[in-house]
């Protein structure tokens, strides 16, 4: 009745799906211990993981300063084009963080001290201005007390926490640099990692599953290129008219903080309001008249930035509608931050891509018009 072909079919099936069966109930029964597991792999491999981040991320400078000088220089351009990626993004982040970090504390401390001054004026203040509210009792002394005891407190509390962030620290630091060097290697031969990749795709995988896997890879690979190269843009745009507009209403610290907006601008759309909230103590500190202005000047400038600047330089590289970047964004950053912010959009580009695909295959597969 049944020939000896399909029967192997149907007993490879059923031991598929038994396979399957036992797996989930194991993986069920003992979700604890996976998830320990795959959390103590992932802290093991953090270094490797980290270094394929961040040659992703320096193969977009990385490229377009190789295709500037391999006319130029006549060797040794791979790894020119290398040094000259990680001193840029280098340059960049240490520039921002010299020139505000140190305005920034001093604007929190003078903030701190005009507070403290205003208490011990009112504390000082004659109670007979307060005469004609007879309910008013504030007990200022009180609060200046208590704000001082916080503060104290708290400055005994962060350095206590200060020994035990050291050993963290130096272990952050080699992490780093491990997965600097091992980006630098993936950099430097990412052709031949490319190749060997194919070549086991190839030979352990079946033709049609293999083929598949590698178009994965590509178009990630596309669309990670096309967002960062998109997302850098529209920083640096949204950081320069954040610039302008600060100069022409005549604000304070106005290269400062339109620098800062444009960096902290790369994590999609709640970056941006980081460099504003940041902007706004430094101004505040000179006039907070000035530093109100600001605010609504920037909700106006995001606003056309987001209806804008952003669909039209990020959204229509990545091809990803505006609800889902907003809804990618959002699971994103519960599940691992501004790293997960970062990347959330590029993944979700990259499932939609591949969810639009196969829609337009099934579609013509039940129309009989599948071209494989």
């Amino acid at each position: 009745m049944f020939d000896d072909k399909f029967l192997l079919k149907l007993s490879k099936w059923i031991v598929g799906v038994f396979t399957c069966c036992i797996l989930i109930f194991l993986g069920i029964k003992y979700f604890d211990v996976l998830t320990a597991t795959i959390s103590s792999l992932i802290g093991l491999a953090m270094p490797l993981i980290l270094g394929i981040i961040f040659a992703l991320i320096l193969n977009v400078p990385m490229g377009f300063i190789e295709r500037n000088i391999k006319n130029k220089v006549k060797k040794g351009v791979r790894p020119l084009s290398i040094l000259l990626s990680i001193l840029m993004v280098a340059g960049i982040l240490v520039g921002i963080c010299v020139l505000v970090i140190p305005e920034l504390v001093q604007a929190i401390r003078l903030i701190i001290e005009i507070t403290m001054d205003f208490l011990d004026a009112a504390s000082n203040y004659d109670a007979k201005v307060f005469d004609f509210i007879p309910s008013l009792n504030i007990d200022w002394e009180g609060i200046k007390n208590s704000l001082e005891t916080w503060a104290i407190t708290y400055g005994k509390n962060i350095m206590n926490s200060a020994a035990n962030m050291v050993g963290s620290v130096v272990s952050g630091t080699v992490n780093f640099f491990v997965s600097l060097v091992f980006a630098v290697y993936i950099l430097s031969a990412k052709e031949k990692l490319k190749g060997q990749v194919a070549r086991l795709i190839h030979a352990w995988l079946p033709e049609k599953a293999g083929h598949y896997i590698i178009h994965v890879g590509v178009t990630c690979n596309r669309i990670f290129k096309l967002y960062v190269a998109g997302q850098a843009t529209e920083a640096v745009i949204l950081g320069t008219l954040c610039m302008i507009g600060m100069l022409i209403l005549g604000m304070p610290y106005a290269p400062m903080i339109g620098a800062l907006v444009g960096v902290t601008a790369l994590i999609p759309i709640v970056g941006a309001f980081v460099g504003c909230g940041v902007g706004f103590i430094m101004i505040l500190t000179v006039s907070p008249f000035k530093a109100i202005i600001f605010v609504v000047f920037f909700l106006i400038l995001q606003q056309v930035e987001g209806n804008l600047i952003y669909p039209r330089v990020v959204g229509s590289k990545v091809n990803l509608p505006a609800i889902w970047v907003l809804a990618a964004i959002t699971i994103g950053g519960n599940i691992s931050g501004i790293l997960g912010m970062l990347f959330a959009v590029p993944v979700t580009s990259a499932l939609y891509t591949f969810v639009k695909e196969g829609t337009v295959y099934m579609e013509n597969k039940k129309n009989n018009n599948v071209h494989v």
